[in-house]
């Protein structure tokens, strides 16, 4: 594994290479005057519904005869970037008093479907030199905000652009509309429209380097630093608990080992019949469903390592504000080359407890977790095709991570299985298992699977929940997230929490006389992601504006993956977590 750890590695260094922000043109952002500075516009959509997005010529707005399309990279498809040239000429330092695009008589049907779009609050994104431009299609007074029946609904019918420059670069840029310049498009009558622009250009002293720093400026608020900050003192008061609570257990369990040895025999055989020692012929029982177990930790562990490479990238640098589909080409590229160790880990360990069709644990592996990703993805993408959205991917597209996954995934699953065969070792038990398991005693309700699993997501879930709603802001809304640093550290409080809850429980069954830890560890371990996807339903009905099956389908269907990550990565360090803890304890006893 040394070889494919350094290749993969290597692949990781070429991808940051790879992943820069896209580029307008072919230039270094370098321009003279009267240069001209390509403008693409990108996608409208609802402003509320970060999924529904639609081109921006399915608007009825003045397009050129020939619209022309922007070459994308994967990752800007897979965001629903469809950027095109944009029919407005921005010269550099070029002023321009208001300037007429086209005339346009709109129809009936062209007016509904404006006034559509106003009342649902449609956005549009352009890109100029990369830098991002937003602006609302128009608006509409009304009383009742929630039900714009009888509104009066206007559009916008002129754009006035600012633009800051510095010596000869380009630093940022505005867009205002006049809200005078508006046309009626209250009734349903055919209305002339003259759609006219203008541009001003102003000198600035901000330098080049720091032009995307605005756009992370509300993340590093004081307010927020300290709601941040907050939450990595929560997080490390409840590890310092838990630590405090796990050092309790261990000290127990030396105060029972020493009474084992003791000299009073009697105190002895008390002792041996009662307890964690008492199942010390099952505890190491290999759990039922090996296989569908040994490709769970195959994923969690290839789940993890996927974390931890984009937590590499972000804190890095890579993922600046409006690289747009960086993230998207990372996760792709890197779960691509991490399959290795999701054969390895899967087929190794299935090995070390007496498996042996290796052949079914690569396909389970490979597909416990792109299988329901890709069958969800089926089910949204005809979604998305049926309203005719940005979101659906081209076939073209679908056919490229569908050559990733055949000439890339596929092979390194296959070779770290291999890898795993070849590395068999034997499953390290201190004790020897017995031929017939015991009976275990009847448990209370507390004591059972799904009691402990609410015990075990619930401390972890308080640890992040504060910093979820950033994050889903993030993910389901426009605020940017910049504070990698912070995220990281809450997720090694996620992964010490997880842990430590996960030892905690385990030891309390053992100490019930209940043997089957193995799956159990792993679903306590899991049990946050559940809790994460609860968050869902709240964030999604009292944090949110999101409306309409197809945004509600995207994001109760996405964050459904999401939490199945979490919930397979979890769970494998909760269960490697458990399976340390008790290997340490039987060894701290002797076994017959």
């Amino acid at each position: 594994m040394g070889k494919s750890t350094a290749c993969l590695g290597g692949a990781i260094v070429i991808l940051c290479c790879c992943i820069n922000h896209v580029t307008s043109d072919a230039t270094d952002h370098r321009y003279t005057e009267g240069d001209s500075v390509p403008l693409y516009a990108n996608k409208v959509g609802p402003f509320h519904n970060p999924s529904e997005t639609y081109r921006y010529f399915d608007l009825p707005f003045c397009s050129p005869a020939n619209v022309e399309e922007k070459k994308e990279d994967l990752g800007e498809v897979l965001n629903g970037d469809r950027l095109v040239v944009a029919p407005y000429k921005l010269d550099f330092q070029i002023d321009r008093e208001p300037e007429s695009i086209c005339r346009k008589r709109l129809t009936r049907e062209e007016v509904a479907q404006f006034r559509v779009a106003v009342l649902k609050d449609y956005f549009f994104t352009m890109y100029y030199d990369d830098l991002p431009i937003w602006g609302f299609l128009g608006k509409f007074d009304s009383e009742d905000k929630d039900d714009p029946t009888g509104a009066k609904v206007y559009l916008f019918k002129h754009i006035h652009f600012e633009i800051l420059y510095n010596k000869d670069r380009i630093i940022d840029v505005f867009i205002r509309n006049n809200p005078n310049a508006v046309v009626d498009l209250t009734q349903d009558r055919e209305v002339n429209v003259d759609f006219t622009y203008s541009v001003k250009w102003i000198q600035t002293d901000i330098p080049f380097a720091k032009r995307l720093e605005k756009y992370s400026q509300a993340s590093l608020l004081l307010n927020h630093l300290d709601i941040h900050w907050f939450s990595v003192i929560n997080s490390c008061v409840t590890v310092i608990l838990l630590t405090g609570f796990l050092t309790i257990i261990l000290m127990r369990v030396l105060k029972n080992d020493f009474v084992k040895f003791t000299p009073d025999e009697e105190a002895v055989d008390d002792m041996e019949e009662s307890g964690w020692k008492y199942i010390h012929g099952d505890v190491f029982r290999y759990p039922r469903y090996k296989s569908l177990f040994a490709a769970a930790l195959g994923t969690g562990s290839q789940l993890f390592t996927l974390a931890i490479f984009i937590f590499m990238l972000s804190l890095v640098g890579v993922f600046y504000p409006y690289n747009r589909g960086a993230l998207f080409t990372a996760l792709i590229v890197i779960y691509a080359l991490t399959s290795g160790i999701a054969g390895y880990s899967a087929v190794s360990f299935y090995y070390m407890i007496e498996g042996k069709d290796w052949v079914k644990i690569l396909v389970l592996t490979g597909s416990l977790f792109s299988g329901p990703l890709l069958l969800t993805f089926c089910f949204l993408n005809t979604i998305a095709l049926a309203y005719n959205s940005t979101a659906a991917l081209p076939f073209g597209t679908i056919v490229v991570i569908f050559l990733i996954w055949t000439l890339v995934t596929s092979p390194l699953l296959v070779l770290g299985g291999i890898a795993g065969k070849n590395s068999r070792s034997e499953f390290q038990a201190p004790c020897r298992t017995k031929s017939h398991p015991r009976e275990i005693p009847q448990l209370p309700w507390y004591r059972r699977t799904l009691a402990q699993m609410a015990m075990a997501g619930f401390l972890p879930f308080s640890a992040i929940y504060i910093e979820l709603y950033y994050i889903f802001s993030s993910l389901w809304g426009h605020q940017i997230y910049t504070i990698y640093s912070i995220l990281f550290i809450v997720f090694i409080m996620l992964l010490i929490v997880t842990a430590f809850v996960t030892v905690a429980l385990t030891y309390f069954q053992l100490a019930a006389e209940d043997h089957k830890w193995w799956w159990r560890s792993f679903l306590c371990g899991g049990s946050t992601g559940l809790f994460i996807y609860g968050y869902c339903m709240y964030y999604y009905h009292a944090r949110s504006d999101m409306f309409g099956f197809m945004q509600t389908s995207f994001f109760f269907g996405y964050m459904a993956c999401i939490c199945y990550g979490f919930f397979l990565m979890l769970g494998t360090v909760g269960f490697h977590a458990s399976l340390i803890f008790v290997r340490h304890m039987y060894r701290s006893i002797k076994c017959e």
